[in-house]
């Protein structure tokens, strides 16, 4: 063997050894399974008079999306799975209390949300449980013929990301993974400044989720720190890159003309849960007893096919300000988020400084997205991350209600999570570039942009 194709082989090796032990072998990652059922591009299932609901998880945020529902018309709560009875009573109160049927509850048992889904008198399920649970309930509830709705993200191992989308394509039912960052004021006005060419041709974007989550550490039996905490303890990524993501694949067309191609992640050190654990809890503590593995900040960089690029960045722990950074560059000028600033050519008073603050007016003026405005001042929303919540839950009952295809489909859920998995190989291999899958087998070339408007 030639000096060149050792070392080609002696390296290919070192990385399939790197996936193995993280999950999944190198060299899978592009490779699509063969297809089980017919494509979910564009599907749209027939209208729905009524939206029959079922959620498993009503702790912090399920609790919230029963609350949001409530307020629309059209939709029935029909039954609540969750593992804590004071959770299932506090939600079936909520309904109660707005005058509606008492719904069905279901639990303690980590699969009792399985004896709902038995039910023929629900169409949809809301899940909100911790991210281990997401791909099994999802995928259950499309076997028995409902539609998923997942919060995020929707899968952390490629494997799963593929079931979801051959579950979802062989049943022939929704898979949504709800990233309501997508229906914020700020995300849909960029949407809107996007589609009619204002930024001209789309080259660049940057992603972020950074927040400081530290405190959640202090859920140690009960509650989203109490299973969140011990990501950290096992995986070194970005464990969580959907929100400021979401809105960004939706700018440039992912899975809709354009894909994710390839993607180099790298993380700096692990150190300030150490430190927090150290300060916070005894030393026999469980959070003291494992260490943290996973990098305080995560850095990705990702290329598409059509060869615009995107940084993404998460970090849930270090002492910083809250940011998504939502920011998109065109060769006619610039949105940056938080705080937000925009500049564009011929319009700005120069293209080297930002317009900001009153400055902004005119942008909003012009282009606020037609959907914000038709429910921004719905006197039922009930706000929710700043509104985005209820605009979120309103559009997916609309398409519902009037046959549309979703906005995010199970493709971008497949693609957006991917992120991770992908992140944890990179991290792992020094960098190393991998290729996202190609969730769509193509049909990413035959699709047209999402509007929103419809």
């Amino acid at each position: 063997m030639k000096r060149r194709d050792f070392l080609k082989a002696a390296g290919a090796a070192g990385m399939a050894a790197i996936g193995a032990q993280i999950g999944g072998g190198y060299g899978q990652t592009a490779k699509a399974p063969r297809k089980q059922g017919k494509s979910m591009v564009g599907y749209a299932d027939k209208k729905m008079d009524t939206v029959r609901v079922g959620f498993i998880g009503v702790g912090a945020r399920g609790s919230g999306h029963v609350s949001q529902m409530l307020q629309l018309q059209g939709v029935e709560v029909k039954a609540i799975a969750d593992l804590y009875p004071d959770l299932c009573q506090n939600a079936a109160q909520q309904c109660t209390s707005k005058g509606r049927p008492a719904p069905t509850l279901y639990g303690p048992g980590k699969d009792s949300y399985k004896a709902m889904l038995q039910r023929d008198d629900i169409d949809i399920v809301i899940i909100a449980t911790p991210w281990e649970e997401h791909v099994r309930m999802c995928v259950d509830a499309m076997n028995n013929g409902k539609h998923a709705f997942t919060e995020v993200p929707a899968a952390y191992t490629l494997d799963d990301c593929w079931r979801l989308v051959d579950t979802s394509e062989k049943t022939q039912r929704h898979c949504m993974m709800m990233e309501n960052v997508n229906y914020g004021r700020e995300e849909l006005l960029c949407l809107n400044m996007c589609r009619l060419g204002v930024f001209g041709e789309l080259l660049h974007g940057e992603a972020a989720y950074i927040h400081d989550l530290r405190g959640q550490m202090n859920e140690v039996v009960r509650g989203t720190g109490s299973w969140r905490t011990v990501h950290y303890q096992k995986r070194n990524g970005n464990l969580y890159p959907t929100h400021g993501l979401g809105p960004v694949a939706h700018y440039m067309d992912i899975n809709r003309g354009d894909r994710f191609d390839y993607m180099s992640s790298v993380s700096c050190n692990s150190r300030v849960r150490s430190i927090y654990a150290k300060e916070k809890f005894p030393p026999d503590h469980k959070w003291n007893k494992t260490p943290f593995v996973c990098g305080d900040l995560n850095t990705s960089i990702i290329r598409t096919v059509k060869g615009k690029t995107i940084m993404v960045q998460w970090d849930e722990q270090l002492p910083r300000p809250y940011t998504r950074h939502n920011f998109i560059q065109g060769t006619k000028g610039a949105w940056g988020g938080f705080p937000n600033r925009c500049t564009i050519e011929g319009v700005s008073k120069s293209t080297d400084s930002w317009d900001e603050k009153t400055e902004l007016q005119k942008f909003f003026d012009a282009y606020d997205h037609p959907l914000y405005k038709r429910v921004a001042n719905d006197p039922a929303n009930q706000g929710g991350h700043g509104g985005m919540d209820f605009v979120m839950l309103w559009r997916i009952v609309y398409c519902l209600r009037n046959g549309l295809p979703l906005d995010q489909d199970v493709y971008d859920a497949a693609s957006w999570s991917a992120v991770t998995p992908l992140s944890e190989k990179s991290v792992a291999s020094r960098g190393q570039s991998l290729d996202f899958p190609d969730f769509t087998r193509g049909e990413w070339t035959k699709r047209g942009s999402v509007t929103l408007d419809n």
